[in-house]
C-alpha cells in the first residue's frame, strides 16, 4: 500500500526493482540507468516529503509499511531480551520490554508495537497499550535503575487503550505512576517517537532526558479526527486539525517539547528501514554520550528543568 503523494515513487521503485534483478541476473547494460534512476528516486523523494501537510505527514506516520519498535530493536540492538507481565494482572503484548546491549553498553528499551500483520495488530491491540502494559515499563524501567542502565523508550500508539476492561484496572493511575517513575529516573534516559505519538499513552513514556522525533512521526494531545469531532463535529475538517494541532516535528522542536529530529532515509523511512535504523543509533549514542557526564541528581534535575519550561503559566 501507497499513499496518493506517494504514487509517482511508488512507479519508479518498481522499475528500479526490476533493473535491480536484472543486473543481478548478469545484464550489466542496466547498470547506468539504474543509476539514473535511483538518482531520481533520491531528488524526487526530497521534494516530495519536504512538502507535505500536517495531515499528509500523519498519514506517513501511520504508513503500514513504517518500521515498527520491534524493527529498530532487531536493527539497532544486540541479545534483546524481553521481559514479560506486570506481576500484577497479566502481560500486555502492546508493550515490549526488556534488556540488550547498544554497541558493548548495557540498556533497557522499552517500546509501543503495533504489530505488522492482520493477527498481530490483534495480539497487540493496535499499539494502545492497557494498565499492565505501563506497569510493566515501571517494572524494567525500575530494574533498569537498580543496575545504573539507561533507559531507552520508543514511542508509537495511537494512544492508551480507552476499554472499559483498562479503566476498572487503573489506566489512568498506571499512566500517572509512569510520568512519575520516568521524571524520577536517576539514569540516563531517552525516548523517540517513530510513528504516532498519541495523548498519555504516548507522553507515560515520553518523561526524558532527551526527546528524539523521527522526521515524519506525530505528537499529540489528540488524534485530528478526535479533534475536528470535538471542536467542529465534522470530520471533513482533519486538515485544519492537523495544522492547528501543531503536532509534527518541525513544530514540536519549534516549541521546545523535543530536543532533535531524526531524519529518515528518502524522504520516509519505510522505504529503508536499515538505513533508518542506522541513523537512529547515531543519534543514541550521541544522546547517551552527552547523558552519560551528568550525575544521577543532575539527570533529574535535568528533566525536571526541561519539562517545566514547555508551555506558558499565568498567576492571578
Amino acid at each position: 500500500m501507497h499513499l496518493d503523494f506517494e504514487r509517482e515513487l511508488q512507479e519508479l521503485n518498481q522499475k528500479i526493482e526490476q533493473l535491480k534483478r536484472l543486473y543481478t541476473l548478469g545484464d550489466r547494460e542496466k547498470e547506468k540507468e539504474l543509476r539514473k534512476l535511483q538518482r531520481d528516486f533520491r531528488k524526487l523523494s526530497r521534494e516530495t516529503y519536504s512538502r507535505l501537510e500536517p495531515w499528509e505527514r500523519v498519514l506517513v506516520a501511520r504508513h503500514p509499511q513504517r518500521p515498527h519498535a520491534i524493527d529498530y530493536i532487531n536493527l539497532i540492538f544486540k541479545n534483546f531480551v524481553e521481559l514479560h507481565g506486570d506481576r500484577c494482572f497479566g502481560d500486555d503484548k502492546a508493550i515490549v520490554a526488556g534488556f540488550a546491549y547498544l554497541d558493548h553498553m548495557p540498556v533497557a528499551v522499552i517500546g509501543q508495537e503495533k504489530g505488522r500483520t492482520t493477527k498481530e495488530k490483534m495480539e497487540r491491540n493496535f499499539g494502545m497499550p492497557h494498565p499492565e502494559g505501563y506497569r510493566k515499563a515501571i517494572r524494567v524501567a525500575k530494574l533498569a535503575e537498580s543496575y545504573r542502565m539507561p533507559v531507552i523508550t520508543l514511542i508509537d500508539t495511537p494512544g492508551a487503550y480507552p476499554g472499559i476492561g483498562a479503566e476498572e484496572r487503573g489506566q489512568s493511575e498506571a499512566i500517572a505512576q509512569s510520568l512519575y517513575t520516568f521524571g524520577y529516573l536517576r539514569v540516563p534516559t531517552l525516548a523517540v517517537v517513530l510513528g504516532e505519538g498519541g495523548s498519555g499513552g504516548a507522553l507515560a513514556l515520553g518523561v526524558a532526558n532527551r526527546v528524539f522525533m523521527l522526521q515524519n512521526a506525530v505528537y499529540s494531545v489528540i488524534s485530528p479526527e478526535g479533534c475536528a469531532a470535538i471542536l467542529w463535529k465534522d470530520q471533513s475538517k482533519i486538515r485544519e486539525a492537523s495544522r492547528v494541532l501543531k503536532l509534527t516535528a518541525q513544530d514540536l522542536l519549534k516549541l521546545g517539547v523535543i530536543d532533535a529530529i531524526v531524519p529518515e532515509p528518502l524522504g520516509a523511512s519505510h522505504w529503508d528501514h536499515r538505513r533508518s535504523a542506522r541513523i537512529l543509533k547515531c543519534f543514541l549514542r550521541k544522546g547517551l554520550r552527552e547523558l552519560l557526564k551528568m550525575g544521577q541528581e543532575e539527570l533529574v534535575e535535568e528533566r525536571m528543568r526541561k519539562f517545566e519550561r514547555m508551555g506558558a503559566f499565568v498567576e492571578t
